[in-house]
């Protein structure tokens, strides 16, 4: 059996009706993914409240855990529904009485949980009095589940930040005594002995060699001795008609075998084989394998692992181990294993399918079926999607990028303008000219229209993308070899805009068509011509600046500001000769600046963004650049990209009051 489905009703920041958490789950391995205070811990904890976990630990409700109602002071009904399907056999007779049938004859039962917890308004020993009910039926109107019904529906919980060597230690109530004494080997063998025959020729139970110990430590010559020697001193001390005799039994001896065998266990100590004590990451990796242990073994009942922050004390390469056997310990045992995480390095190594976004208080499944991804799009997300890139399922807002100069610089730009990515949660993705609209359609969710914003994840993306078009004149000043706008015309100009921002587009997920040509191209065009040049030169004498850095550098920036005033000239002479194919000033001057991209000794495309965005962060401590003037010398297409991932709210429309990229 599998937990299926869960609806969580009023319970923390969850509420009621549209604004209710329901989230299916497939059987296997799922992990919660998303930003703080999205939810993931509210639905670990709803499922520790309504089954209860192994280590049967007693939780209290607080009023934080309740939603407010209408009147001061009132608290609404929590209410947990799980519903578990792919009933064995053997589940379906141990809860034959609680089981819902479907209509058709050869429906599968259903086991339906039903979880209430509502406050009273009274109090008991000076605490509020909360009264919690579980009963079967999906609407709870079945019977009231007994206790040996809701031990079977236990989950295993480990909590983040755990203290991993403490519950392996011995002592009274330890974790390792729970896991053994639910383990069917150790209960194999036969609890009595015969010293005439050899030890290693008995096949004794733990409480078989529990005995044999109680008997060998009585009989052991010292202690008989000792006793004896009582005895002796008892016949002084007693009367003729009242002997006194002594008897030493081992304490615990005469208790019931399940007592016996519980105070055995609870004997033991769980460590790593090796000298000195050993860090916190080691202790949890020992910790989950005693659990998979008994999970692994279990036969009936409720086979599921909730794990908070696996990451806790692994180091990345222990982290992505971890994640991988837990997904094959899925499968193969077929425990269901629920985990919550904030780590992107966790995250690239979860199979797609088995992530569940949780953003604004709603789960959102990354199965195939629920995305607008398709079986070749995963295929393909396995192979590239990386910790860099994983770094998306945290993000508030998402910038999707297809080069490393957009990685660079976009942050500078966006903390110029005054939207700075950190403070607004959006995180860059740089894939790299291959699978933008791959990873875009993650965030696009399947059978979805445009007019449903409550089914839609509700993530802002914008996707960067070349027009990859040239001006006429282009070509021989830069070496490059595309299309031109004078040979596809303008309405074929548009047409390609389009279906290029369509590809990707949809709900929250939105493309930005460079304005012009690329990057660094539209950089110039737009007015920060010798910002680029300037990028690009000292790019090209990167080499040079290792001995004297800052001298160096200052010297390189002199001589390309003296280049470019020459650049300059030469463009104006070009188009008054005519030369020009028909290109205005700005055309020819930002093709010449983008040559130092393209043509003879390049410059790293990447290493010019790195000093362009120093350059600007420079002009703007010194006061020769604001924020407006930023915004009017950049690129459209980047502004409004930058302006709507930025933007709080729930409308997936472009910026309003600018043109759309099909009409710019």
């Amino acid at each position: 059996m599998f937990l299926s489905n869960i609806l969580i009703e009023n319970f923390r920041c969850f509420g009621e009706g549209n604004n209710r958490f329901e989230l299916p789950l497939g059987n296997g391995f799922t992990a919660l993914v998303g930003e703080n205070e999205a939810g993931k811990t509210a639905v670990i904890d709803a499922l520790r409240f309504a089954l209860g976990t192994t280590d049967q630990e007693w939780y209290r409700l607080e009023d934080s855990d309740f939603r407010p109602g209408a009147k001061p002071g009132e608290l609404k009904e929590i209410r947990i529904v799980c519903q578990f399907q792919g009933l064995s056999g053997n589940d379906k007779r141990t809860f034959v009485e609680y089981l819902t049938y479907g209509e058709k004859s050869g429906d599968e039962p259903v086991l339906y949980i039903n979880w209430t917890a509502k406050d009273t308004g009274e109090t008991r020993k000076g605490q509020p009095y909360r009264r919690a009910k579980v009963n079967a039926g999906k609407n709870g109107d079945e019977p009231s589940l007994a206790q040996e019904a809701r031990d079977l529906l236990r989950a295993t919980y480990l909590r983040p930040l755990r203290d991993a060597e403490e519950s392996l230690s011995a002592g009274r109530g330890s974790r390792l005594a729970q896991v053994l004494r639910n383990s069917t080997p150790i209960r194999k063998g036969t609890d009595s002995y015969d010293l005439s025959i050899p030890l290693k020729d008995q096949e004794l139970s733990v409480l078989g060699i529990g005995n044999l110990i109680n008997t060998l430590l009585k009989e052991q010559k010292g202690i008989e001795r000792a006793r004896g020697e009582i005895d002796k001193s008892l016949a002084s001390l007693s009367l003729l008609q009242d002997r006194l005799k002594s008897d030493i039994n081992v304490s615990g001896a005469m208790a019931s075998p399940d007592t016996r065998l519980r105070e055995l266990l609870e004997k033991l100590d769980l460590r790593l084989d090796g000298a000195g004590k050993v860090g916190l990451g080691s202790d949890n990796l020992l910790f989950m394998a005693c659990e998979l242990l008994l999970l692994a073994e279990e036969n009936e009942g409720n086979k599921m692992l909730l794990i908070e922050e696996p990451e806790a004390h692994l180091h990345p390469q222990r982290q992505l181990r971890v994640m991988r056997f837990l997904q094959a310990q899925a499968k193969e045992k077929g425990i269901q294993i629920i985990v919550t995480t904030h780590s992107p390095n966790l995250a690239s190594a979860i199979e797609l399918d088995n992530i569940v976004m949780i953003h604004n208080r709603r789960g959102y499944s990354l199965a195939l079926g629920q995305t607008e991804l398709g079986p070749c799009d995963y295929r393909f997300l396995k192979r590239f999607l990386d910790v860099t890139k994983a770094n998306l399922f945290f993000a508030r807002g998402v910038m999707i990028v297809e080069g490393d100069a957009e990685n660079i610089l976009l942050p500078t730009l966006a903390t110029l303008l005054d939207r700075d990515f950190t403070e607004s949660g959006v995180s860059i993705v740089n894939v790299g000219g291959v699978g933008l609209r791959r990873y875009a359609r993650i965030f696009q969710r399947r059978n979805v229209g445009n007019e449903e914003p409550d089914r839609q994840l509700g993530i802002r993306v914008a996707c960067i993308t070349d027009m990859d078009v040239m001006p006429d004149c282009a070509g021989e000043i830069t070496g490059k070899a595309l299309p031109t706008k004078s040979i596809l015309g303008k309405a074929k100009l548009d047409e390609r805009r389009e279906k290029l921002r369509e590809k990707a587009s949809g709900q929250y997920v939105e493309t930005f068509v460079s304005d012009e040509w690329t990057l660094e191209y539209d950089l110039a065009y737009s007015g920060l011509a010798e910002d680029v040049y300037v990028a690009a030169h000292l790019a090209k004498k990167e080499e040079a600046f290792d001995d004297a850095p800052l001298r160096t550098m200052v010297e390189a920036s002199l001589e390309a500001q003296s280049d470019f005033k020459g650049l300059e000239e030469e463009s104006k002479k070009i188009v008054l000769e005519g030369k020009a194919n028909g290109c205005t000033y700005e055309e020819v001057l930002a093709s010449k600046v983008y040559a130092m991209f393209t043509k003879g000794t390049t410059a790293s495309k990447s290493i010019g963004a790195q000093y362009l965005a120093e350059r600007l962060q420079r002009k703007s401590r010194d006061g020769k650049l604001t924020s407006d003037d930023l915004r009017l010398r950049l690129p459209k297409y980047l502004t409004r990209a930058i302006d709507y991932v930025t933007t709080a709210g729930k409308s997936a429309e472009v910026a309003p009051n600018e043109e759309s990229n099909a009409q710019d």
